[in-house]
Order: structure tokens, then sequence, then C-alpha cells
């Protein structure tokens, strides 16, 4: 006679039916595992009873799995997540380890599932709600901030699959984590639930230790990712008030500057007024060409701070017109020639003779000339300074070569930033000048770029294009 296989008859039994049977036993192993943990008064024999019914109800549980849990084809069984061998737990288990309690809310369909579970929990230092139906949770959860959802997959009407998804595509409660928990095991089941953006998932009944376990996992993904999100809004924050103080810092820094044009002019048109009044000596003469060429000097950095302050939050407009680049260097030389004189420099001057006219906002351009020239010649002295436009293909390229000193390579970004500086001595100016001649250029399409090498001099060139290109 032949034998026969010891799961030959065993036959797939439909989800809710498996469910069925296992609720009632997971129930009766967490009351009986509660009991045996408060169980300090009692007789030893009644301990010991408790703990026979907890390792019956877990044989029971087994032997469920291994005869009547067929999985459909293709379908396998997980293995239990919690499983854990009979016997007494820890008594009055309460959270340890640092792990913070948390306020947490119990979805199922089930009184009983919910009674355990919550009372479980409590022990471990929990605050705990309950809900009965996916709705009433759905509502809890957008009423109170929850730690953490333990929610039982198999549901009535709205089952844990759906109040999952709902939770993940609302921007409210998306950061809320979820631990899917169900009287079943399988590999599907468990893996939608994690696709679907649960942090974990439990089978009943729970294990004290694994439960405790993996909540507090949750609980300290969930409070470091507030956090970081505290941190990040408190960046925000710092970042607004930041840009609110700079501007404030800005606006008054340009009203300040502005209002200075009006008290220097006055002052420049004073020191000319003065040979009005009578003959000037050459001592007297010296002084008022010092005093206006110095006025000139602070309007002019007045002039490029305001510039400067407008072409970089885009509200300058270029007014174009039109000149040849022969009138462009003439215009820039010419406001020079006492400051080339003092310093004893000589500026020449090569313009090529069949340059066409420039489409440009001509008062920037003769400005960035002037900003170049003057800090030629002021690192110049008693050298020579050569001033050269010439065409290459659509645009005209201006350039101005001292023999000066030199600028160090690594200098030469810095050069063209706002309040740049190669030092601080009395050449070294404001750092505007480079700044405005930059943003000027850039305005008008065409780039600007510096070739030296310390002791040779240096030479600053600027393109600006023949065609239009205003921002």
């Amino acid at each position: 006679m032949s034998r026969v296989p010891r799961h030959a008859g065993r036959t797939a039994v439909r989800p809710q039916l498996l469910h069925d049977l296992r609720t009632p036993l997971n129930q009766i192993i967490g009351y009986s595992e509660m009991l045996s943990e408060d169980a300090d008064a009692q007789p030893r024999t009644f301990v010991a009873d408790l703990d026979k019914i907890v390792s019956a109800g877990r044989r029971m549980l087994t032997l469920i799995e291994a005869n009547f849990a067929a999985t459909p084809e293709g379908a396998t069984a997980a293995p239990a997540m919690n499983d854990h061998q009979p016997g007494r737990r820890d008594r009055n288990a309460v959270v340890t380890d640092g792990i913070e309690p948390g306020l947490l809310l119990v979805v199922d369909d089930d009184a009983a599932n919910r009674d355990v579970l919550s009372r479980r929990l409590r022990r471990q230092g929990h605050a705990v709600q309950t809900a009965s139906n996916g709705r009433d949770a759905l509502w809890r959860v957008r009423e109170t901030a929850f730690d953490l959802v333990l929610l039982d997959i198999m549901m009535p009407d709205t089952d844990g699959y759906s109040v999952l998804a709902q939770m993940k595509n609302d921007e409210q409660l998306r950061h809320v984590p979820v631990i899917m928990i169900s009287a079943l095991s399988e590999v599907n089941s468990v893996v939608r639930c994690i696709e679907a953006g649960a942090e974990d998932y439990l089978t009943k009944p729970f294990d004290p230790v694994l439960l405790r376990a993996r909540i507090g996992s949750c609980l300290d993904k969930k409070r470091g990712r507030d956090r970081e999100n505290v941190l990040y809004e408190q960046l925000r924050e710092n970042y607004r008030r930041l840009e609110e103080l700079e501007k404030i810092r800005v606006d008054m820094r340009n009203m300040i500057v502005h209002d200075l044009r009006s008290p220097l002019t006055g002052i420049m048109v004073g020191v000319e007024m003065l040979e009005k009044y009578g003959d000037l000596n050459s001592e007297q003469r010296d002084m008022m060409t010092i005093a206006l060429n110095s006025g000139h000097t602070l309007l002019g950095m007045i002039n490029d701070l305001l510039d400067i302050e407008k072409m970089e939050s885009g509200a300058t407009q270029l007014d174009y017109g039109g000149a040849s680049p022969a009138s462009l260097v003439r215009g820039a030389v010419q406001q020079l020639a006492s400051i080339a004189e003092q310093e004893g420099t000589t500026v020449v001057t090569n313009v090529a003779d069949d340059l066409p006219l420039l489409p440009c906002d001509v008062s920037k351009v003769i400005r960035t000339l002037v900003n170049l020239i003057a800090n030629a010649v002021r690192f110049t002295h008693e050298g020579t300074v050569t001033v050269t436009a010439s065409r290459e293909a659509d645009d005209v390229t201006f350039s101005v070569r001292d023999t000066g000193p030199g600028i160090p390579r690594e200098a030469f970004t810095r050069i063209f930033e706002k309040f740049g500086q190669l030092g601080h001595d009395r050449k070294a100016g404001t750092g505007l000048g480079l700044a405005f001649c930059k943003l000027a250029v850039e305005a008008h399409g065409g780039r600007i770029r510096v070739e030296s090498t310390p002791g040779e001099g240096s030479t600053f060139s600027f393109t600006i294009p023949l065609a239009s290109s205003a921002r």
C-alpha cells in the first residue's frame, strides 16, 4: 500500500476564510500573553496554564498555515514576519531603549483586534486612538497629527489598501508613516503595501518585542524627517528675512548714494565758479583742479554704484544710439587728459579708419572706456597707455593696454566683482569700476576679458556687437 504525501489533500483556502480562522486565535493568544505578563500575584500553576494556552494557540496557527494556506498558482506565502517561540513575555513591558512614545492610530474593523493591539501599545507607553473602518481612519488622520498609523488590510467597504493609497496621494497626509497589519502573510500583499508607500508590514499575532522594535524604528524615522522639515522651514524663514534685510540695506545705500549727488554737484559747480571772481595764481589753480578731479572721481563712483545696482536687478534699459568707435575713444580720452598729465602717462590711440557706426548706449560705453583708461593711467605712472578699436567679425573690439605692474592670474575673476580689489593701497580704488564695465558690456551682449603677466603690464579688452542685442 502506497503512502499518501503529507500535504497531498491540501486545498487552497480563500483569503477571507483563512483570515477568519486566524483572527480568533490571534485574540486568544494576545489576551493570554497579556494575562501572563500581569500574573505576578497569581499562583504559578495559573501562569503555566496561560503559557499552555498560548503554546496551543500557536500550534493551531502553524497547522492552519501548513494545511490550509495554499496560495494561488505563481504566488508564494511570506514567512511569518513576527513568529516567536511560545512562552511567557517580559512582564509589564514599556517603551525602553530611548524610544520616545508617540500618538498612534489603530485601524481595524474587529473590536477585539483593536482592543488587543491598543492595550499592547499602551503597555509600551504610547497614546492610542482607534478607528473601526477606513472612512473613520481618514477623517481622524486629517483631524489629528498622529505619529504612526497601524492599518488593517482586510476591512469592509474601504479596505487598508485604499486607505493607504488615499493617504499617500494627499499632500497633508503622505508624511504620516503607516504600518500595515494583517492576519495573512502573503508575499504579494507585503510587496503591494511597501510599493504603495507603507513603512512596514506586520502579521498577527504580534510578538511584543518585534512590535516594539518596528514601531520604534518607524517613529525614529518620522521624527528624523520632522526635524529635517523644521530645520528646512527655519532655513527658508532665515533666508527670507535675510533677503528682506538685504533689500532694506540696498535701498538705504542707494538712497544715501543718490542723495550725495546733489550736494556734490553743488560743490563742483562752486569750485568751477571761483575762477570768475578773480584771477587765480598757479597754486590756487592747481588746488582747484585737484578738487574738481576728486569731485569727478567721487561722482563717477556714485554713478557706478547706482548703475551697478540697477543692472544687477535688471532695471536698466539701454539707451541705444549710433556712434563711431573713434568718437567713443576720443570722448573717453578727453575726460582723462588732465589726470594722465598729472601722472606723467602718455595715452596713445589707434582706431581703424573703416569702422562702421556702433549701435550702443553711448554714455555707458564711454564710461566703460573711461574706467579702463583711468585704471591703466593710475597703475602706469610715467608710462604708456594704448587704446585701440578694431573690427572682429560682427563685433567691435576695444582694448586698453598699459605698461604697469600687471595682475596675477588668480585675481582675474575677482577684479570684475563688485568691491573686488587687488590690494588696499591708494591705487586700489573702490572695486566698482570694473564691476560696472563687466555689467555694461554684458548688457550689450558683449564680453570683457583681461590678459596680464606680472611685471609686463595688462590689456583689458571688450567687444560690442555691431547688431543691437540688448537684454
